[in-house]
């Protein structure tokens, strides 16, 4: 591996420092009140715009910041592949944009549930994909176009559904084919996409993006007529998020399993000795359970802190 690789993966190792790990995030998580556990965050890597004060959506969307801040970090100290390997696992943080933005197209009469404000776009950086040219777009038509000739692809639709939708597909489809080492993860979570998509929502995916999952989850699960047909006709690599999920309706529960098995995964990958991808896909990961740990820490901070049923899902560290 050359120079670029030796100095990715040393920064990808040190990065292991800006998680706030078990203990940091259960004191989050035990906070009585949500001013206190952003007090104790004022002390961490995720101090940054976390000061009391805030409501507990700024508070976690600030902690996704600071992962976004590391990430662009990372990708900066790697070579132009391990580059595209942050951004293909970053794709998130422009999908959140993209969605933001979507919802704001729409006339204010037209959308339920208006008053909300949205909040600033994530700053993406060299991380974005297609970011500049959709945030021009100020038509949900002119969106979908601008989608359609970037590497994102057709999302199928112009409704902020849609484009979600198609957007997380294709993240998954691309994070599979450009990061072997998160293929797993990729065609998991568009499982539980699908999953909920079609058997909870009761939305059928658009044609276009139905057909891009076929690439990862196979056309028997994607035309499944029912959720058991669904989980049996998954891949191996889908299959084991949903494995003891029998009823569509407790999708919700392979969320913190996903997230159990990207860090268990990413911690594995972080500890390979050569320098190349590896290391980087494992921090990028550890990262990332991190900042969702400590996202579920401050909701129940907000709820007056403890360590009940859902928080101990969201808290529990993978052996």
């Amino acid at each position: 591996m050359g120079a670029g690789w030796v100095a990715g993966v040393t920064r990808a190792r040190a990065l292991r420092n800006r998680c706030l790990g078990a203990e940091g995030i259960g004191e989050v998580a035990a906070s009585p009140t949500l001013d206190d556990a952003l007090r104790y965050l004022s002390a961490t890597p995720y101090r940054h715009d976390v000061t009391p004060g805030v409501t507990p959506a700024e508070a976690q969307r600030a902690v996704s910041a600071t992962l976004l801040w590391h990430l662009r970090i990372l990708a900066g100290w790697q070579p132009a592949s391990g580059a595209d390997t942050v951004r293909a696992l970053a794709a998130g943080f422009e999908i959140s944009n993209t969605e933001h933005h979507v919802r704001a197209l729409v006339p204010a009469p037209l959308r339920p549930g208006t008053g909300g404000l949205h909040p600033p776009p994530y700053r993406l950086g060299a991380l974005a994909i297609a970011w500049k040219r959709l945030a021009r777009t100020r038509t949900p038509s002119e969106l979908r176009a601008a989608l359609a000739a970037s590497a994102w692809g057709d999302p199928g639709g112009d409704s902020a559904a849609a484009v979600a939708t198609g957007m997380r597909v294709s993240a998954a489809v691309r994070l599979a084919t450009a990061v072997p080492d998160a293929e797993r993860w990729a065609a998991a979570r568009l499982a539980l996409l699908v999953g909920r998509e079609v058997f909870v929502v009761g939305r059928r995916m658009p044609g276009v993006s139905a057909r891009r999952a076929v690439r990862l989850l196979g056309s028997r699960a994607v035309d499944a007529g029912s959720y058991a047909d669904f989980r049996t006709a998954l891949p191996t690599t889908g299959r084991w998020l949903l494995e003891d999920i029998d009823e569509a309706a407790d999708l919700w529960r392979a969320e913190a399993r996903w997230w159990n098995a990207v860090e268990r995964d990413g911690r594995e990958l972080l500890r390979r000795s050569r320098f190349g991808p590896q290391p980087v896909v494992g921090a990028v990961a550890l990262l990332s359970a991190d900042a969702w740990r400590t996202r579920g820490a401050l909701e129940l901070a907000s709820r007056g802190g403890g360590t009940g049923d859902w928080p101990v899902e969201v808290l529990r560290a993978p052996g």
